[in-house]
């Protein structure tokens, strides 16, 4: 009889637990939705949006004579944050930790030509794109050698650590064309000046990137054939938040309609966009 009670009691205790914890992963499952349907309410209530970016790639995103963050990317971000009645600040990064760091919560959202990609949006939310951006091979201006990514074999190859551009090297260019070295780095500035000075022999990159560097640095390089792929970017923010998606892209959309994108684009790049 006692051994019948004993079994009970612990039967009893056995189920009692498990309640308990299916309570409260109720509970905090229900807090976790209930944080991410207030993540707009709360950035309205704070009167701001923070934005990641990485401040080291002109003309998309830099530090100007001010020492204040300019670019596209920074011009962007402040019209959508007046569209939706708030301000930007801008929290600057390495572009290898954007995306953790949308994730942990530092961020509300990336605007750092943060390009679309199906692998990225497993982890990730993206805005309508608000940038096309065509991605060649880009050599020393006095280079003969390579033309295209078929001509990277046996050479030094530099791209930026944790781009689209490092995966595409990596998973479709490096199959095709054989044995080269991928040398990656922090910010696209250094990688151009290394290629400036002979240390690797080509990258890829994003033809708006060049003209600041080639006019405001001086360093000889030169976009070669034709495009090898475009890209677009959109706002990136952490997964469940659909208010807040819906918000920026509302957001976009207005500043297409009142000319204020078209406008954006065209002082930084010269041309109307292509989206």
């Amino acid at each position: 009889m006692r051994n019948r009670w004993k079994r009970g009691t612990l039967s009893l205790l056995i189920l009692t637990i498990v309640a308990l914890v299916a309570a409260g992963c109720g509970s905090a499952s229900k807090d976790e939705g209930a944080a991410a349907a207030n993540s707009l309410e709360k950035i309205k209530q704070d009167g701001k949006i923070v934005i990641g970016m990485m401040g080291t790639y002109a003309p998309y995103n830099f530090l100007n004579e001010k020492k204040e963050i300019d670019g596209y990317d920074a011009d962007i971000a402040k019209a959508i944050a007046k569209h939706m009645g708030v301000e930007a600040e801008i929290v600057t990064g390495e572009f290898s930790g954007l995306i953790e760091g949308l994730q942990r919560g530092k961020f509300n959202a990336l605007i750092s030509q943060v390009t679309i990609t199906d692998e990225r949006k497993q982890s990730i939310d993206f805005s309508e794109p608000y940038i096309k951006n065509a991605v060649n091979v880009v050599v020393k201006e006095d280079n003969q050698d390579i033309h295209s990514v078929e001509d990277f074999k046996g050479k030094k190859i530099g791209v930026g650590l944790g781009t689209n551009d490092e995966a595409y090297l990596r998973n479709e260019v490096l199959p095709k064309v054989g044995d080269f070295e991928i040398v990656t780095y922090k910010d696209v500035i250094t990688s151009l000046m290394d290629l400036n000075t002979g240390r690797i022999d080509a990258t890829i990159n994003n033809v708006f990137a060049l003209k600041p560097m080639i006019e405001e640095k001086g360093v000889k390089v030169k976009a070669v054939g034709d495009p090898i792929k475009e890209d677009v970017a959109g706002i990136a923010i952490k997964k469940g938040q659909p208010e807040l998606l819906d918000a920026i892209n509302k957001a976009f959309e207005a500043m297409k309609q009142d000319g204020s994108y078209a406008e954006i684009h065209k002082k930084w790049f010269g041309v109307e966009p292509t989206l």
